[in-house]
């Protein structure tokens, strides 16, 4: 072997090691480190108290199962709320199966809210690209508020109130739209 090909592995092994501690260890630590620090909640799931127990996270959604008719219930998830799993079921609009998943989701919402097909919005049968959104449309919130006051015992004027309380609008003023978190609502009700 020859004298230069041997420094030049030398210098480019060397490279590799600095190069890995600084972008595999050092850089991935200090943005960790910045994020414990300035924004603690976020970096960590944003998990949400009650009681001092650990009851979900306000970014992930939970699964309020249509069975339970005392709770607002979420989107439907393409992965059954598996955070592992998280992602769309890659049907497309025409797919037969993501079709008869959707009239079927349909029917059951018309008849568990006691309205028309046409009064459900979208975000009530159809799963979002993560299959873990943690939002509902402010509509969707609105379509559930009769049957969980009833179910409840509560006035619907608290229940209404209770779904203001919860729906944040756009990002910024202007970037997507108004939404209501489930897990937060549903904790109100819970402290009712």
């Amino acid at each position: 072997m020859n004298k230069d090909f041997i420094r030049q592995s030398v210098v480019g092994l060397k490279i590799v090691v600095v190069m890995t501690v600084m972008l595999g260890v050092a850089y991935p630590a200090a943005v960790w480190g910045v994020g414990q620090v300035a924004f603690h909640d976020k970096a960590n799931g944003q998990i949400v108290s009650q009681g001092g127990k650990d009851v979900g996270s306000a970014i992930i959604g939970q699964d309020f199962k249509v069975k339970d008719p005392e709770w607002f219930h979420g989107r439907p998830s393409a992965t059954d709320y598996d955070g592992l799993a998280s992602a769309p079921s890659n049907l497309g609009p025409s797919n037969p199966d993501l079709l008869k998943s959707i009239k079927q989701r349909q029917q059951e919402i018309a008849t568990i809210e006691g309205v028309d097909v046409s009064e459900i919005p979208a975000d009530a049968v159809t799963a979002s690209a993560s299959g873990l959104d943690p939002y509902i449309s402010p509509a969707y919130a609105a379509l559930q508020v009769d049957r969980v006051a009833r179910e409840r015992g509560l006035s619907v004027s608290t229940v209404k109130a209770l779904v203001e309380t919860y729906t944040s609008g756009r990002q910024l003023g202007f970037l997507g739209e108004p939404k209501v978190n489930v897990l937060k609502l549903n904790l109100a009700l819970a402290r009712q």
